[in-house]
C-alpha cells in the first residue's frame, strides 16, 4: 500500500525510545515543496518555534514538490509539481518488492531511515537501507544553533547503524541523568575572568589542566586561531587565556581557542579523521590537587585595608566570645524543642528512616526538587508520581520520583507506613529502590530512583513490537524479583497488583517491579490472609471474589496474565476487539494454533519451542483452583529451562463468573 504525506504536514518523531508523545524532530513539507528535517525548540515542542532544518531535498521552484511518496516497491521519492519528475530521497532501496516488509520511521533521536526484513526464514530482522543525514553529528547548515543529536559538551559517536550515541567527556556528567542525548556539565568550577582584562593570574594557571580527548574535534565555536604553534605553545595559548575553554589542534600547526559551551562535538570513527589534520582537543579542566601560591593585592590602599581588618577583629573578639556562650545555651534549648516537637509530628515513621537508613525530606524540599510538582509522570489509586532532581554529596543532582498521597485519609495513612516498611527493607535488581520519604504535618510523599524508560505496558503494547529475545528476558527478570518478595524477604511480601503499569524499564532495560502501595505482609510463620480485594481488572485472582484465603498465588496469577501478555503483545482485556487474553490463549493452546497469538512476529516464530514453554507456564500460573498453581521458584525454574512444563489443563473448569462480570471489575 502506497502512503504520502501531502505539502503542511508532519512526521513527528516520538520523545523517547519507549515514550509516544511527539519529540522535537518532525519531517515536514513545506508550502515551497521543500522536504525538510527540522529541529524544534525542546522546551516548547512547539510546531512553530523551529530552531533549524538539518536536511533539506531542495525541492523548490520552478519545479516544487507536492507529496512525498512512500510506494509499495520501497522507492520514496517527492513528486514535483509536473507530475512527471521524481526526487528520490535516495536509490539504494531493495529491488524486489515481494521478499521482503519495508518500514520508514523517523527516530527520537532526529534519523529517518527506512529499514527491510526479509520474509524468509532466519533472516537477519530489520537491517537498514538508508538513512538521512549521511552523519547527524555533523553540523548541517551555517544556521543551524546548538546542536542536533547530542547536548552541548557531548560527543557525538555515529554508529555503523547511522544513529548517533552521546558521551560525556571525563570529568562531565550529564545535567539530567535520564537524558543521554542532553547536555553535559563539568564536574568542577569552570575558570572565571577577572574584572579589569582576560589575563589569567598564575594561580589560575596553576589550577587548571588541559586534558587530551583524541579522534575527537568540536569543529565550531572558535574564538580565536593561531598559525604556526606547537603543541606546547598552544597549550600555554588556551591555559594563559581565561576566555579559552578547550583548543583543537592538528598536525598542520593551527591552534583553534573556544568557549563554552562546546557545541556539535565528533568522534571519529576508528581513528579516522574527516578533516585531514588528524586532529584532537584538548579541554581545559580543573587538576584534582591544586596549591594556590600567595598572590599580591593590586591596589593602592591595601595596607590600609590590613590595618583597619586587624583593629576590628582585635577589638571584637571579647564581644564574639560573648555572642558564642548565648548562641550556644539557646541552641540546646532549640535542638531539646525541636526533638519534642518531631517525636509528636513525625512519630513512627522518622524512626523507621533510622532503621532502614532512609532520607527524611521536608516538604518544601520536594516542592523545590519537583519544580512544584509540575511534571508528572504518573497517576495510581492513591496518588501522583512526579519526576524531580535532588542534590547528593558533591552537590550533583540526581533524578528520583516523588509520589504525592493525594488524599490524608486513614486508608492512605496505612499505605504511607506500608510502603515505607516494605520497600525500605528490599534490595534487589528487579525491583525499585526507596530513597526517603517525607511525613511532615499533613503531607505523605514517598521518594523512589527514577526509572527513565517507563512502563512495561508502554514499551510491550507499541508498534512494532519489541524483540522476542527482549521480552523474554523481561518475563524472567520479573519473575526473579517476585520470587524474592516471596521467598527470600526477612518477611514474605504479597504485592497484590502485578501488572505491566506496575514493571518500570531501566536505563538498560531490566524490569524493575514498583508500587507497593498494595502489598500485604505475612510473617513468614503464616501462611494466608483474608482482606479487602485489591487489584486492578483482567489481573485479580478468582479467590479475591470468594472470600477465600489469600495466598502469594494471587501474584502468580497476575503474573501468569502478564506473561500472555508478554507472549502475545495484547492487553489482557481488549474492549475493542471484545477479547479476554487468558480464554484467547488457552483455547489457541488447545487446538494447536499458537501461531494465532504471535502472529506476524517473525523472530517468535522462528522460536516457537520457547513460545508454547511460555504459554504452557501462564496457562498453569491462571488456574483457578489456587492449589494448582506452581510458586515463583518453579516458575522461574521453568522460565530457564531447568525443569519441563506439562500440558495444563483447562484454568477455569467451573468458572461461575461471565465474560461481563469479569470485565466489571475494575481497579479496586
Amino acid at each position: 500500500m502506497m502512503q504520502s504525506i501531502e505539502i503542511g504536514s508532519n512526521l513527528s518523531s516520538r520523545l523517547t525510545e519507549t515514550s509516544f508523545k511527539k519529540g522535537r524532530f518532525r519531517l515536514h513539507l513545506g508550502d515551497d515543496g521543500d522536504l525538510k528535517l527540522l529541529v524544534l525548540n525542546s522546551k516548547s515542542l512547539a510546531e512553530t518555534d523551529v530552531y533549524f532544518s538539518y536536511y533539506e531535498s531542495g525541492t523548490t521552484e520552478p519545479n516544487p514538490g507536492t507529496r512525498l511518496v512512500f510506494n509499495q516497491s520501497g522507492y520514496m521519492y517527492v513528486l514535483r509539481s509536473d507530475n512527471a519528475t521524481r526526487f528520490g530521497i535516495k536509490e539504494n532501496v531493495p529491488v524486489s518488492s515481494g521478499d521482503v516488509y519495508r518500514r520508514a520511521v523517523l527516530h527520537f533521536d532526529g534519523v529517518f531511515a527506512q529499514y527491510h526484513h526479509s520474509k524468509e526464514q532466519g533472516s537477519n530482522g530489520w537491517e537498514l537501507a538508508w538513512a538521512v543525514p549521511d552523519n547527524i553529528c555533523e553540523k548541517s547548515s551555517e544556521e543551524a544553533l546548538g546542536n542536533v543529536a547530542c547536548g552541548f559538551n557531548s560527543i557525538c559517536i555515529l554508529g555503523d547503524d547511522q544513529r548517533p550515541k552521546c558521551q560525556c567527556p571525563e570529568k562531565f556528567s550529564l545535567m539530567d541523568p535520564s537524558d543521554e542525548y542532553g547536555d553535559c556539565k563539568p564536574d568542577f568550577e569552570m575558570q572565571t575572568c577577572g574584572p579589569e582584562n582576560n589575563e589569567t593570574e598564575n594561580v589560575h594557571v596553576n589550577a587548571y589542566e588541559l586534558m587530551r580527548v583524541d579522534r575527537t574535534n568540536w569543529p565550531y565555536g572558535d574564538y580565536q586561531r593561531y598559525k604556526n604553534y606547537d603543541e606546547d605553545t598552544c597549550r600555554n595559548a588556551c591555559l594563559s587565556d581565561c576566555f579559552c575553554a578547550a583548543v583543537v589542534y592538528g598536525n598542520d600547526r593551527v591552534c583553534w581557542l573556544k568557549r563554552f559551551p562546546l557545541s556539535f562535538g565528533q568522534r571519529a570513527p576508528n581513528g579516522n579523521h574527516d578533516d585531514g589534520r588528524d586532529s584532537y582537543t584538548l579541554i581545559k579542566v580543573l587538576k584534582g590537587v591544586v596549591d594556590f601560591p600567595v598572590t599580591r593585592y593590586r591596589g593602592r590602599n591595601s595596607g590600609w585595608l590590613i590595618i583597619a581588618c586587624s583593629v576590628l577583629l582585635g577589638t571584637s573578639a571579647l564581644f564574639n566570645f560573648i555572642l558564642l556562650a548565648l548562641y550556644r545555651r539557646m541552641n540546646k534549648r532549640e535542638k531539646r524543642k525541636k526533638k519534642r516537637s518531631q517525636a509528636r509530628d513525625i512519630g513512627p515513621a522518622t524512626s523507621i528512616a533510622v532503621e532502614l537508613n532512609l532520607r527524611v525530606f521536608t516538604y518544601r524540599e520536594l516542592v523545590v526538587a519537583t519544580g512544584d510538582f509540575m511534571d508528572e509522570l504518573g497517576r495510581g489509586g492513591f496518588g501522583i508520581v512526579y519526576k524531580g532532581f535532588i542534590k547528593i554529596c558533591g552537590g550533583d543532582e540526581v533524578a528520583v520520583a516523588v509520589k504525592k498521597l493525594d488524599r490524608v485519609a486513614q486508608e492512605n495513612e496505612k499505605e504511607f507506613k506500608n510502603e515505607v516498611k516494605v520497600i525500605g527493607q528490599i534490595h534487589h535488581k528487579n525491583l525499585v529502590r526507596l530513597i526517603g520519604f517525607c511525613n511532615e504535618g499533613h503531607s505523605r510523599l514517598i521518594v523512589y530512583e527514577f526509572i527513565p524508560h517507563g512502563t512495561l505496558a508502554d514499551f510491550l503494547f507499541r508498534r512494532p513490537r519489541p524483540s522476542w529475545e527482549d521480552r523474554k528476558r523481561i518475563a524472567v527478570g520479573i519473575s526473579r524479583g517476585i520470587l524474592y518478595l516471596h521467598e527470600e524477604c526477612k518477611e514474605q511480601i504479597i504485592h497484590c497488583d502485578i501488572k505491566p503499569q506496575n514493571i518500570l524499564l531501566d536505563a538498560s532495560y531490566n524490569p524493575r517491579i514498583s508500587d507497593f502501595g498494595l502489598a500485604k505482609l505475612l510473617m513468614m510463620n503464616q501462611t494466608h490472609t483474608l482482606t479487602n480485594i485489591r487489584g486492578t481488572k483482567g489481573y485479580v485472582a478468582p479467590e479475591w471474589f470468594r472470600n477465600s484465603p489469600i495466598t502469594s498465588k494471587v501474584d502468580v496469577y497476575s503474573y501468569g496474565v502478564m506473561l500472555l501478555e508478554i507472549v502475545c503483545c495484547k492487553k489482557a482485556v481488549d474492549l475493542d476487539e471484545s477479547v479476554i487474553l487468558i480464554d484467547w490463549a488457552y483455547d489457541c493452546f488447545r487446538d494447536r494454533r499458537l501461531e494465532d497469538l504471535i502472529e506476524d512476529d517473525l523472530e517468535a516464530i522462528e522460536d516457537m519451542e520457547m513460545v508454547e514453554r511460555y504459554v504452557k507456564i501462564g496457562i498453569w500460573c491462571i488456574q483457578e483452583e489456587s492449589g494448582l498453581r506452581p510458586n515463583m521458584r518453579n516458575i522461574t525454574q521453568m522460565l530457564e529451562g531447568v525443569t519441563q512444563v506439562r500440558d495444563p489443563p483447562n484454568p477455569c473448569p467451573y468458572s461461575v463468573l461471565s465474560c461481563d462480570e469479569y470485565l466489571s471489575c475494575g481497579p479496586v
